[in-house]
């Protein structure tokens, strides 16, 4: 079993009632909730976190290792464009994470194409609604599958079963 920690920015604790026709009307507590689902699904345990402010998002990041978090998901929200110091949290600890957002980003506003985070990300998943969060965690698991004892630091393949789960 592995630690995952799922971290979510300003914002997003509104889901479900800020702009439904963008980021949908679940909330935040029901994808957390799926999220956690197929974490435990899979044989990790999920540690949600959200916060509207960037200083508290970094000391859960800066944390993370050290309290046994192996990866990261993260929806930086707003965040995303502007904050360097993020960026510099994961890399000062070496926190693993994927970059995840519920719109297409890249179909908005100019100023939503840039990400702080993307290029150290270990992946990005941009556009898919709610269901994003499941695929993290399921990718997430995975990557961890990879880097088991017994698996040569193979990354996985998708033939490879994720740690726990079915495939």
């Amino acid at each position: 079993m592995s630690r995952l920690l799922l971290l979510n920015g300003p914002n997003l604790n509104l889901l479900g009632t800020r702009e439904p026709e963008i980021y949908g009307r679940e909330t935040l507590a029901d994808v957390v909730a799926r999220a956690t689902a197929v974490a435990r699904e899979l044989g990790h345990e999920l540690t949600a976190f959200q916060s509207n402010a960037e200083h508290e998002l970094i000391e859960r990041i800066q944390r993370g290792p050290a309290s046994g978090m192996r990866f990261a998901i993260i929806n930086p929200g707003g965040l995303t464009h502007t904050s360097v110091a993020l960026r510099d949290a994961f890399v000062g600890v070496k926190l693993p994470f994927i970059e995840l957002h519920l719109s297409n980003t890249f179909a908005r506003e100019p100023f939503r194409h840039h990400s702080y985070l993307s290029d150290v990300a270990v992946g990005c998943i941009v556009g898919l609604g709610p269901i994003g969060y499941e695929l993290a965690v399921r990718a997430a698991a995975a990557r961890l599958a990879a880097t088991e004892p017994g698996n040569g630091g193979k990354p996985a393949t998708p033939t490879q079963a994720p740690a726990g789960g079915r495939g």
